[in-house]
């Protein structure tokens, strides 16, 4: 016979489980202690809400369950923005929640509300345990729908007189298991359409943000000369650097992305997920659509594929590629001179010298000071649209963008675990000055775990992203301003390394001094988005329109 709670952490431990992110409360501490007498790690935040985006964080790192707790009432409610990071953004992660106990209570309804209930819409799986001995299948039941495609959040709620009772249930072993094919008849669909095309395009999306998907994509790449944009949450499946790479599809429309996909006689959507702005719309009569995914497509007024191939996506590009045959008919010529065009245009404003920083400069020293598999952790603010179309992954998920719930008081925590999966890469976290004061808290986290990272912060003093949109929209300046702490002091005080950028030519070297020297690094960067609303809104556009 065993605790309940021990249990608990043997099914974590059969599952492979490495941290587990979170705060502890009074109905946790059963469990509290069978984790201390476990190889599993703890690591403790200092919010609810940064322990599930650093588990969610791990998860879409690892393809393995990020694991994060709280205990009831106020710890479970702080989850819920993590949860929909999650289940949103296609991130395996587990959230354990305590409660009260359930079989007698001597507090009323004190901190109480249904967990459960609530986290309903926001995960894919969601149970409390009322009896321990059922703890292991539903332990192995939540990890598995946790990882299966498409990944996403999964809550169990731990109440406190289960957690302390008595059992001789054993954790379940994983099962050997493995993704259907594709049926013959779709693949030999797909590939009919593809040779009677003359410039078909590739559009690769979240689903494809696969290690083996990415080998097989960059061989019909390579063996084809196909050219193919990126979705945001796309971004780095395949090198960006390549010479058929045309762009990511940052902004939702007129932009270069857009042009090459409307020069195209036939779209190949890879991994297509409706959570993210769609790169295109289909029409009536328009360009045809080959849809390939793990799951069929949602039918949409705008989206509506002609051939769809349901399975492994890997699986499914390599058979395509393996009988495609002659594509020596494909011309690229139209799709080649828009890329040159967008090539041009993200060159322009990466040496720009003024200060404060244009954010063309910044993402352009960034990528200067990263290696290959160096990560970058955005936030959410209009930085993530430069860093989007003009920051050029080189590998799967060394760009960690949030096109799903995009949600700000991300980007530290996202950082940090990031750091915990590859300590031996450089990571720089970039957030705005609002977003980064949402979890600004985890930097004493980050300091006390004696993690290596930089934070850059774009500091302009207001919500930007709102700013631009209400002046998009003809409205007066109101209700975006405010004030921000010394942010050189406030790292310091938490016993980080506090920066300040004092000029453009300034960055650079301070990056480099940064991430070559060990602990939390912050840097205030004042930057200047005056020019946002002319480059993307009417110099794109038009520049896009003239090609």
């Amino acid at each position: 016979m065993a605790k309940a709670a021990d249990v608990v952490v043997q099914c974590l431990e059969n599952e492979g489980v490495e941290y587990v992110f979170g705060i502890p409360g009074e109905e946790n501490l059963d469990l509290l202690e069978s984790l201390r007498k476990s190889k599993i790690k703890l690591v403790l935040t200092r919010h609810e809400q940064s322990a599930g985006f650093m588990a969610a964080t791990y998860g879409r790192l690892t393809g393995k369950t990020g694991v994060s707790l709280s205990t009831l009432g106020p710890g479970a409610t702080n989850l819920v923005t993590a949860s929909a990071y999650a289940y949103l953004g296609g991130m395996p992660m587990m959230m354990i929640t305590g409660q009260k106990p359930i079989k007698k209570s001597k507090q009323g309804r004190f901190q109480i509300i249904d967990v459960c209930g609530m986290m309903a819409p926001i995960t894919k799986y969601t149970h409390q345990f009322a009896s321990a001995d059922n703890i292991p299948s539903r332990m192995r039941e939540a990890f598995r729908l946790a990882e299966e495609e498409k990944p996403g959040a999964v809550h169990l709620e731990l109440p406190e007189d289960i957690a302390a009772e008595q059992t001789d249930a054993m954790p379940i072993p994983r099962s050997l298991h493995r993704r259907p094919l594709a049926e013959h008849v779709a693949i030999e669909a797909a590939i009919e359409k593809l040779r009677t095309a003359r410039s078909p395009i590739l559009v690769i999306g979240a689903g494809a943000n696969r290690k083996m998907t990415a080998k097989v994509l960059k061989q019909l790449i390579d063996k084809t000369g196909i050219p193919f944009v990126t979705t945001q949450l796309g971004k780095g499946v395949v090198d960006e650097r390549s010479p058929r790479f045309l762009g990511n599809a940052a902004l939702s429309s007129g932009d270069f992305v857009h042009r090459a996909i409307e020069a195209a006689d036939l779209i190949i959507n890879i991994g297509h997920d409706v959570i993210e702005k769609p790169p295109f719309f289909m029409v009536r009569g328009g360009t045809e659509v080959i849809h390939i995914s793990f799951r069929s497509a949602e039918v949409d007024a705008v989206y509506f594929p002609q051939v769809e191939v349901i399975g492994d996506i890997a699986n499914a590009v390599w058979q395509i590629a393996e009988g495609l045959g002659d594509t020596s008919h494909w011309d690229f010529t139209r799709l080649m001179a828009i890329r040159e065009a967008n090539e041009a245009q993200i060159a322009e404003g990466a040496d720009d010298d003024r200060f404060p920083v244009y954010p063309q400069r910044l993402v352009a020293d960034i990528r200067r000071v990263l290696p290959s598999e160096g990560i970058v952790a955005l936030d959410n603010g209009i930085y993530k649209i430069w860093f989007a179309r003009n920051y050029k992954a080189h590998k799967p998920n060394t760009v960690l963008l949030d096109n799903a719930l995009a949600t700000m008081g991300a980007g530290l925590p996202s950082a940090m675990a990031a750091h915990l999966v590859y300590p031996d890469r450089p990571v720089i976290s970039v957030c705005g000055d609002g977003g980064f004061m949402m979890n600004s808290q985890e930097l004493e986290t980050a300091v006390r775990l004696g993690m290596h990272i930089t934070v850059v912060i774009l500091r302009d003093d207001g919500y930007g992203m709102i700013r631009w949109k209400q002046a998009n929209m003809g409205f007066t300046d109101f209700g975006l301003d405010y004030g921000n702490p010394d942010f050189v002091k406030y790292a310091e005080a938490y016993g980080a390394n506090g920066h300040r950028v004092e000029s453009a030519e300034g960055l650079l070297p301070l990056l480099e001094h940064c991430i070559k020297t060990p602990g939390v690094h912050v840097i205030d960067c004042p930057v200047d988005y005056s020019e946002n609303d002319r480059i993307l809104n009417s110099e794109l556009r038009e520049r896009a329109l003239a090609v």
